[in-house]
């Protein structure tokens, strides 16, 4: 049973965009790094979950895009649908792009660098997502990078933070 999203309050376009991570327990445990980029959720599938940890470079692989209204949701995505299983919103927030294409996402998801400061309640401060050629073309992998700032911290492991940020749940692993 899915948990009821909040009803978000109507946009002004004077906010910056939002973000999400979704911690996604499918067939393997992942997280769901998500951007509102264009009217929709550009994504990136983060096998082992983002770092603060400035040295460390996480695999981040690029699927479909998602509505927007699939920011803040939780719950479980039935057996047999594609990504069953249980999906909790592990961190969200607001960011802006700081380059290398000015504050235009679009641009810069083109250019294939994106630089972007979060907003979140775990995430916080200056990233990079990078495309690389990695994967020989089967599919569109990136990396994303924690910069060194203050919100920067050594050895971190995503999951040292369970729980959702959205209602405190912590789900038990499945299977």
């Amino acid at each position: 049973m899915a948990t009821a999203i909040p009803e978000a309050a109507p946009r002004t376009g004077a906010e910056r965009p939002r973000f999400a991570v979704q911690k996604h327990w499918a067939r393997n445990l992942h997280y769901d790094f998500r951007l509102e980029i264009g009217g929709a959720l550009v994504s990136w599938a983060v096998p082992k979950g983002p770092s603060k940890d400035p040295s460390v470079k996480r695999l981040a692989i690029h699927v479909e895009d998602h509505p927007l209204d699939y920011l803040l949701f939780e719950g479980a995505l039935p057996e047999g649908d594609y990504g069953a299983g249980e999906v909790i919103v592990w961190d969200y927030g607001e960011f802006e792009v700081v380059g290398p294409a000015g504050e235009d996402a679009a641009a810069a998801l083109s250019e294939g660098v994106m630089r972007i400061v979060l907003y979140g309640t775990k995430l916080r401060g200056e990233w990079t997502i990078l495309k690389t050629k990695m994967g020989g073309g089967k599919r569109e992998n990136w990396l994303l990078q924690k910069m060194q700032d203050e919100f920067a911290l050594a050895d971190y492991d995503p999951e040292s933070e369970p729980a959702s940020a959205l209602t405190g749940k912590v789900p038990q692993r499945r299977g």
